[in-house]
């Protein structure tokens, strides 16, 4: 069975109660099950992380490679200046797994700041602006891809 790390960075836990109105109202558990019931019908086997630590981030991408689980990763905030999680997240894709960038919201129709990712050109793909279906196309990809 494919093994897949959904891992999710800072301020994610606090989905449901942070900015509704851009993240939507599913919670942090909501999106765990949503995960957990989208895997189970593709026949993925995944696990689904938050942090809010960059190091732990980093961490768990060393543990994707070394286990050669695909990621789907939201780095959140760190998207748009973490080099070290782009480091680590470049292991994953030169390894030849799958890596998929996830974001609920749309980076692209929001500040300025957030028009930059610095994981999005060692990425795989990208998906970005469709809430927590977007993870279930983030799985789909891998699915098709592994």
């Amino acid at each position: 069975m494919t093994r897949v790390l959904v891992l999710n960075g800072p301020n994610l836990g606090r989905l449901g109660v942070r900015e509704p109105e851009v993240y939507g109202s599913a919670t942090h558990a909501d999106l765990v099950a949503a995960v957990d019931g989208w895997a189970a019908e593709l026949g993925l086997d995944v696990e689904v992380r938050q942090t809010d630590d960059e190091s732990v981030l980093v961490g768990w991408l060393h543990e994707a490679v070394d286990s050669r689980a695909h990621v789907a990763l939201n780095p959140a905030a760190f998207t748009h200046y973490s080099y070290a999680l782009r480091d680590a997240a470049a292991q994953v894709t030169h390894a030849g797994l799958v890596l998929v960038e996830v974001h609920l919201s749309n980076p692209y129709a929001r500040e300025s700041f957030r028009h930059v990712s610095v994981i999005g050109p060692i990425a795989t793909g990208t998906i970005a602006g469709f809430g927590v279906h977007g993870y279930r196309l983030a799985l789909e990809a891998v699915a098709a891809r592994a």
